[in-house]
């Protein structure tokens, strides 16, 4: 199944130099215990819109290729759609459960639930060598100590509450960036081309070391557990210009439905991250829109060229055919649908999620069987012949589906949010908030007649035994779910 990534010449250089210094590429390397490696790829606020899932404006040929020779998840989901908590929650294979874990964007799992066991941590304990680089849990002490090797990030000290003062931690690179700060936060401008190398900002050198990782755990006796975390395309918007360059700002089609949908409950809240930076005041404006579209796609290029570095070295390093890759995005992400801009709802936007996985010796192509992040942890164990932890997991291996893409392992995901629980499978969207005075408020979307979410069909009596049907499993979820404190 060996592949070969064709880097681009604006980003491969590096990653060229590197190997060649090495001289690792010459000879296959392979664990002496033949078990399958894992390389793990994670974007931050990254939604479903690639080449590879039909978006042909979004120039991401390298996860494109990746998607060519492995599976394309075209109902993958998140449990939560908020950073910290939907990666304490797929890190450790435990749902969340509002109010006690996994609730926001500062979740530790450690913490929250102090006897679930960590992907790593498990992964460390059977024999497999584990590194953290970038974003990987949200917090770097979280489970630090899980991995083989402490956790690393350009700045360890420099993701609290002040990750995003302006240049505290070198987000912006451009002089003028300077001169437009929010005056609340003291955050910079919501977006940046700045014409300097990839290695300017932090996932160019998050990177190179693990290209770097690469080289140096390819000689080694355990099979690894690699995880690289990108940034972005999470806000602020900051990408070398040769990837603004990739996109007419005019050509790029904005939302059609930019109005809340018709009989939303007032418990879906419109996203005001983004008001936390500088140059956002109308984001109805515009030039606003298409200056944050055109950002946020030359941010999924930029990730999409360092994915491209890092699966060329693979490849060079002769690791590709024993290593099982994936590549996920920690959320969805609202770029101006029903006038929201950014995650923290339980519309689809904000929970569908992009999903790639390329494991030897499994089928290649696409599936429409539904997944969820807590099936990560059982499907890796099952890919690398590790037992399950008992009494833990959430979730259901998907290698069935690896197996035979017609295969499903569930019907419905279960998602949540700030107090509402939601259902969604192949048709709809479903949730409910129940108030502490016995009220229930709901919401309910039929993807064959409204695939965009524009009008709230939960009062229609033509979906009552619908509605009943997922309210009983979002009641049995709810009664399954178990305390890790």
């Amino acid at each position: 199944m060996k592949t070969s990534y064709r880097v681009c010449a604006l980003s491969g250089a590096t990653a060229n130099l590197l190997l060649l210094g090495t001289g690792l590429h010459a000879q296959p390397s392979q664990p002496a215990d033949n078990r399958l490696n894992v390389l793990m790829l994670i974007a931050d606020d990254m939604r479903p819109e690639m080449g590879c899932y039909g978006i042909p404006y979004v120039q991401t040929p390298n996860l494109d290729r990746l998607a060519a020779t492995g599976v394309l998840f075209q109902n993958a989901y998140c449990n939560v759609p908020v950073s910290g908590a939907s990666r304490a929650s797929l890190l450790t294979g435990v749902y969340p459960d509002y109010p006690v874990r996994f609730t926001s964007y500062d979740s530790y799992a450690s913490r929250e639930a102090p006897r679930a066991v960590s992907l790593p941590g498990w992964f460390t304990q059977h024999g497999y060598h584990t590194v953290s680089n970038g974003k990987v849990f949200h917090n770097i002490t979280d489970h630090a100590y899980d991995w083989s090797e402490y956790p690393w990030r350009v700045n360890p000290e420099g993701y609290g509450s002040d990750w995003a003062e302006y240049n505290k931690w070198e987000l912006w690179m451009n002089k003028e960036s300077g001169c437009t700060l929010n005056p609340k936060t003291m955050r910079g401008p919501f977006c940046e081309s700045a014409d300097v190398p990839d290695d300017a900002y932090d996932d160019g050198k998050a990177t190179e070391r693990t290209i770097a990782d690469l080289a140096r755990l390819a000689s080694g006796e355990e099979p690894f557990f690699l995880a690289c975390g990108f940034w972005r395309p999470h806000l602020p918007f900051n990408a070398p210009k040769r990837y603004w360059d990739l996109y007419d700002r005019q050509l790029i089609p904005l939302a059609e439905n930019q109005y809340r949908s018709e009989g939303l409950p007032k418990e879906v809240v419109s996203p005001t991250e983004i008001f936390s930076y500088a140059r956002v005041t109308d984001t109805s404006d515009e030039d606003f829109q298409r200056e944050a579209k055109h950002g946020y796609y030359a941010s999924v290029s930029y990730v999409d060229a360092q994915v491209g570095r890092i699966l060329h070295a693979l490849d060079s390093l002769g690791l590709a055919d024993n290593t099982v890759v994936l590549f996920f995005g920690d959320h969805g992400w609202q770029l101006g649908e029903h006038s929201f801009w950014g995650k923290h709802t339980l519309m689809e936007r904000a929970t569908h999620v992009p999903l790639l996985v390329r494991a030897p010796g499994m089928k290649q192509g696409r599936t429409l069987s539904p997944v969820e992040f807590v099936d990560l942890f059982p499907t890796l164990c099952d890919l690398c012949g590790l037992p399950q932890p008992e009494n833990q997991l959430d979730g259901t291996s998907f290698v069935p589906i690896l197996r035979d893409l017609n295969h499903r392992t569930k019907e419905h995901v279960y998602i949540q949010w700030q107090g509402g629980d939601d259902v969604s499978d192949d048709v709809y969207n479903y949730a409910i908030w129940k108030k502490p005075d016995g009220t229930v408020r709901e919401m309910l979307f039929d993807h064959r007649r409204d695939p965009e979410e524009n009008t709230n069909a939960a009062s229609e009596s033509a979906y009552r035994k619908v509605k009943r049907r997922l309210t009983r499993f979002i009641r049995e979820k709810r009664a399954a779910l178990r305390s890790f404190k």
